[in-house]
């Protein structure tokens, strides 16, 4: 299950699966482009491991890397209590 965290300015989409029984959450980025149709990415946490990277500069990597940073622990917590709908009690 994939759980909606937040949409950048640019159409970019983060999202974040729940906690897995390893303990790590897999966030996944995902921006539309003309011509490719999609660029996308996953960062594992807590070690902030990228693979399946697509379209994505290494410039765009590092904002979205200082983005995931500065979220990591809502993200993780969030992960734990079925994403931000259902924590937040909405």
């Amino acid at each position: 299950m994939m759980y909606p965290y937040l949409t950048l300015d640019d159409e970019t989409e983060i999202v974040h699966s729940e906690m897995f029984s390893d303990s790590t959450v897999k966030v996944y980025i995902e921006k539309p482009d003309e011509k490719d149709g999609f660029h996308y990415a996953s960062c594992i946490l807590p070690e902030y491991r990228w693979q399946d990277i697509s379209g994505f500069t290494d410039d765009e990597i590092k904002r979205y890397q200082t983005i995931i940073e500065n979220n990591a622990h809502l993200i993780i917590e969030l992960s734990q209590n079925g994403g931000f709908d259902n924590a937040s009690g909405l």
